[in-house]
């Protein structure tokens, strides 16, 4: 009997909902209901994972993925797309420095059209497209992580040491140096490339997930990833594997979560990559064509900025 791929996630919201732990971040005060260890696959030859039981921001997922692969760290990219998934961590490290002198939507304002102040205001240092393609090593060069795993595959296919990693101790919590501490979370914190059956399969370790408003961004985002480095490899994309440590629903997510859960997932979308994609830095967004996306409406409901550097405990 043919069961829905997507319905592996339904499978976790479901259980967040009715097994969560009750749970409180230390940062804002606000409840989760929490789930530990878990883990779904999606064979890419079957169609792209983009979740159908509520509409998933595409334009979000492939110019966030744009963003780290190019190695970026710096939002001014991202509002200039019109993609503001990451404007409030910039803006809470602008408020703890100047109070509140400008709102956000003044400050998300500044970023886009004047440049010195996105530089000084737009950096997140030591976030993903930082961590992936310029991570910072002890002697004072930078290595690039994803280059890295292109060659060893193109080496060697049957590599299995292609991982790449955004945990830097160094730079979290209270492990940091006082003023060096990452301000946000890294949540999906290290992934590993494999090839199998001659084609390119990827697994991602997330540490904490957003059941409810991250995940299903996540899983699109990873996919995607599968599929350029398939392309910029000349082979296919295979499976991309999720496998979880802590996942949680927000409180205020509850009727949100209920409300997808009564929905019937649709037929996944198609996912191709035009023209020729040598290397990485040589893939564009325009490149990618998503096909046949067919969605359940949106279900909008509110980010909770917790995780990550708190002042109290890591300060």
């Amino acid at each position: 009997m043919y069961t829905h791929p997507e319905q592996q996630y339904l499978d976790l919201l479901r259980k967040t909902l009715e097994e969560g732990e009750e749970q409180v971040d230390k940062g804002t005060g606000v409840k989760t209901y929490s789930v530990f260890g878990a883990q779904i696959r999606f064979d890419l030859s079957q169609g792209f994972p983009m979740l159908t039981t509520k509409k998933v921001y595409w334009q979000g997922v492939l110019h966030e993925l744009y963003w780290f692969l190019s190695g970026q760290s710096n939002i001014k990219y991202l509002v200039d797309q019109g993609v503001h998934i990451w404007d409030d961590y910039p803006y809470k490290i602008y408020k703890e420095k100047f109070g509140e002198d400008l709102s956000k939507d003044d400050f998300i304002e500044k970023i886009k059209t004047d440049t010195e102040f996105a530089k000084l205001h737009g950096e997140l240092p030591h976030i993903y497209g930082e961590m992936w393609r310029r991570w910072p090593a002890q002697d004072g060069r930078t290595v690039d992580q994803l280059s890295w795993v292109v060659d060893e595959l193109r080496k060697d296919p049957d590599a299995h040491n292609t991982l790449v990693t955004s945990w830097d101790p160094q730079y979290m919590y209270s492990m940091a140096r006082p003023g060096e501490g990452a301000r946000f979370p890294i949540c999906h914190n290290m992934y590993q490339v494999n090839i199998k059956n001659g084609k390119v399969c990827l697994q991602l370790y997330q540490r904490s997930a957003d059941i409810f408003l991250g995940v299903p961004f996540n899983i699109a985002s990873y996919a995607l990833l599968t599929h350029v480095l398939a392309k910029v490899l000349g082979r296919e994309a295979g499976e991309f594997v999720h496998t979880f440590g802590d996942f949680h629903m927000y409180e205020n997510h509850r009727e949100q979560i209920k409300e997808q859960l009564s929905r019937e997932p649709k037929p996944f979308p198609t996912l191709r990559i035009e023209g020729n994609v040598p290397t990485l830095d040589s893939f564009t967004p325009q490149q990618v064509k998503l096909e046949g996306y067919d969605p359940h409406p949106s279900i909008k409901a509110e980010l909770t900025v917790s995780g990550g550097y708190n002042k109290k405990m890591h300060g």
